[in-house]
């Protein structure tokens, strides 16, 4: 029986290197051309690698592919936002959101099937979590919307048919899927693959300290945390992972990974929830945590989903409340909502987890949780 082919999609260029080298004898210049074929111009068969080797080719084809994931469906909003179901295997699906701006083109790519967290104001969260994805799939999700988006362009070419920027804000939390996230980042900021700025890749966790100070030690790319609330009673609510780390003990983190990392701030999203989170006396708490740190807010509007009993906070509140930020000196901005037509806004995405494994960290702390978590 022959075996298995090794997907080369998402494999680090070093690890691609010895690959070519132990597989098939090559050298590692073999690597280098390989992913500018597969990253660069988005080819994903060996014979139409034109610049190597006719038996390079052939021996390829022996024992490796470049396997993506398969598009399920596809919808396009009024505003220009196109959301894609990927199917991951037989029974499960992740969805990957594009989001076209005058002078960008943000990828919202996904790391989990499912999610553990349980946060209560997130769609994704409701349906449980399966399984990570790998490296391959993580990577799969760029692949695929570069293809998608290489066709003929129906407007302006700059933000609607190139992505510019990827944030890790899709389904899952990446940092629980840490291992294979890591080596997804490799790839879009190196310059044999998708070549993109440190400031242009953003991974965005709920907050799982030590893996965000192992993160500090290794990846340096824009840090996102979903903070929600600006006190631990409220924080344990809505993001139940706070129980196990609470708002001290994040901050210092994230505070840690700027110095460590030499980066210029972290971005904390806030979901404003009508009459939860939204209150003068809230922002004015959430001003004395980031004043003089090296942070900034983005006030993100509640996408509602079925079955929710939170309520989208007023236009009125809103404002009321980054206006609270500023004076106090903390920079906030608020989110436009993109895609919501099509379910595509901010903990909307739901994707298929047919086969699930239920895991709410939010009824209990205990060892299924913090595995399924990745938190040790």
């Amino acid at each position: 029986m022959c075996a298995e082919r090794v997907n080369l999609l998402g494999l680090p260029r070093v690890q691609l290197e010895a690959f070519v080298a132990d597989r098939l004898g090559a050298k590692p210049f073999r690597a280098r051309q390989l992913m500018k074929w597969i990253y660069r111009r988005g080819v994903a068969d060996f014979a139409a690698m034109t610049d190597l080797a006719r038996d390079f080719r052939a021996a390829l084809g022996e024992v490796a592919e470049v396997a993506v994931p398969e598009i399920v469906t596809e919808q396009r909003s009024a505003d220009g936002t196109r959301k894609w179901l990927l199917r991951m295997d037989r029974v499960q699906g992740i969805e990957t959101v594009y989001i076209p701006e005058p002078d960008r083109g943000t990828l919202c790519i996904s790391s989990q099937v499912g999610c553990a967290m349980d946060c209560s104001f997130c769609s994704t969260a409701q349906q449980g979590f399966n399984r990570n994805l790998s490296v391959a799939e993580i990577v799969g999700q760029v692949w695929l919307a570069h293809r998608e988006l290489a066709g003929p362009a129906d407007g302006e070419r700059v933000g609607s048919g190139r992505i510019t920027n990827i944030v890790l804000m899709g389904m899952g939390e990446p940092l629980a899927n840490y291992r294979n996230v890591v080596p997804a980042m490799n790839v879009f900021l190196d310059d044999l693959g998708y070549d993109l700025s440190r400031r242009r890749v953003t991974l965005s966790t709920s907050g799982l300290v030590p893996q965000i100070h192992k993160l500090a030690e290794e990846c340096n790319v824009a840090l996102a945390v979903s903070l929600h609330a600006p006190n631990d009673a409220l924080r344990d609510e809505l993001v139940p992972i706070n129980r196990k780390h609470p708002i001290a003990e994040l901050l210092a983190a994230c505070w840690h990974y700027i110095e460590r990392q030499n980066g210029r701030s972290v971005t904390f999203e806030y979901v404003m929830l009508d009459g939860i989170n939204d209150g003068a006396e809230h922002a004015r708490q959430l001003a004395q945590l980031m004043r003089g740190r090296p942070a900034k807010l983005n006030l993100i509007p509640f996408n509602p989903f079925p079955g929710t009993r939170y309520r989208r906070s007023s236009d009125t509140a809103i404002l009321r409340f980054r206006d609270i930020l500023n004076d106090h000196g903390v920079i906030a901005t608020i989110r436009r909502t993109r895609g919501g037509d099509i379910d595509a806004a901010c903990g909307q995405l739901a994707g298929r987890v047919d086969d699930r494994t239920v895991v709410r960290l939010g009824d209990r702390l205990g060892a299924p949780a913090r595995a399924a978590a990745g938190v040790a």
